[in-house]
């Protein structure tokens, strides 16, 4: 007698099939998602650096290094004892920059080298002060007598060197599209710093051309970029009806915003108490600029150049007042950034659905 198999075969009709890949599918997509969000909300944290850093001390102390303790400021006193010069490593209209050492640290000595720019030097500290955060520089000390500052050493240098960084075998792993992107973020999260600051609305004015621009920002060690030149720095304030100017010589080129350049034609010579004063949307007019520097010409930049056409239009517009906020700038490249995080990680996936 023949005998019946135990388990009998049961094909799949084609629709149940079909229905049973499309539900691992989803399952998939749901679940790349979740890890999508787990580390964007690590990048927004850590890299992209939340609002409050857990490694800043109260006002008027900083850490350095692998030190757990906070530290005073320095003082004068403490400045000349310590702290010893061992290069000078650049020197701007304002100031003369030395790579120092303090306690086994290198840490960087900033000093007045003319005297008529004094005021500069000491709103520069002012502000250095005022605005200790994640986006700026660390202050270790100072000495107005002696017109003196001392702030920590970041090796690589301003953004001006970034491409050459990149270069570096050590660094070559960071040129991505979507490092290049992070880049762009934290430079505008500087931006949006600034423009609602503890102290109110600050103007970065030492931004007439990119190399300017670049220049006044360090990159650290962990990729991420901080201000670090704080000398030109005026408030706005709409309330009481004031607005800035940067400087008191005519702005010229496309760099600069439209209503940052002479109105009245060549036929008029400049008159500086003629120029009208503007507000913050000049750092927003720089944006798209300075952004396109930091995106570079790596595999995808061109693609990001693409999502970011319609906020950088908008930033590029005449009137001061149809610009975006730095803030509505930011939320942009942050909705970028996931949605090419989210496209790359799953290729395809929008045509499989």
């Amino acid at each position: 007698m023949e005998r019946k198999p135990l388990f009998l075969r049961r094909e799949l009709p084609p629709r149940e099939v079909v229905s049973v890949s499309l539900a691992f599918l989803l399952a998939a997509v749901l679940l790349l998602n979740a890890l999508l969000y787990l580390y964007l909300n690590k990048f927004y944290i850590s890299l992209g650096r939340a609002e409050s850093d857990p490694g800043l001390c109260p006002f008027g102390y900083f850490r350095l290094g692998v030190v757990k303790n906070c530290s005073p400021w320095l003082s004068c006193e403490a400045i000349n004892r310590e702290v010893r010069k061992l290069k000078c490593v650049g020197e701007g209209a304002v100031k003369k920059v030395f790579l120092s050492e303090w306690k086994e640290n290198k840490v960087v000595l900033s000093q007045l080298t003319n005297s008529k720019l004094k005021e500069d030097f000491l709103h520069g500290l002012k502000m250095l002060k005022a605005l200790q955060s994640k986006h700026v520089v660390r202050l270790l000390g100072y000495c107005e007598q002696q017109f003196t500052i001392l702030t920590e050493y970041h090796p690589l240098g301003s953004l001006r060197g970034l491409n050459e960084t990149l270069h570096i075998p050590k660094y070559k792993g960071m040129n991505t599209w979507h490092r290049r992107l992070m880049l762009a973020i934290d430079y505008v999260s500087v931006i949006r710093y600034l423009h609602s600051s503890p102290l109110g609305t600050l103007v970065m004015c030492d931004s007439n051309d990119l190399d300017k621009v670049l220049s006044q920002y360090l990159l650290s060690s962990d990729f991420h970029i901080l201000v670090n030149d704080l000398d030109a720095l005026p408030l706005v304030n709409r309330s009481a009806g004031k607005l800035v100017k940067c400087g008191h010589r005519e702005l010229q080129g496309e760099f600069v915003a439209p209503e940052q350049r002479w109105p009245y034609g060549e036929k008029m010579p400049f008159e500086d108490d003629l120029m009208p004063p503007y507000d913050e949307k000049t750092d927003i007019w720089k944006i798209p600029d300075v952004s396109n520097f930091f995106l570079g010409h790596v595999k995808g930049s061109d693609i990001v150049r693409l999502h970011l056409f319609d906020i950088h239009a908008a930033c590029k517009r005449k009137d001061p007042a149809e610009r975006p906020s730095a803030q509505e700038v930011l939320d942009t490249y942050r909705k970028v950034l996931t949605l090419l995080l989210r496209e790359a990680a799953m290729p395809g996936t929008r045509e499989m659905l």
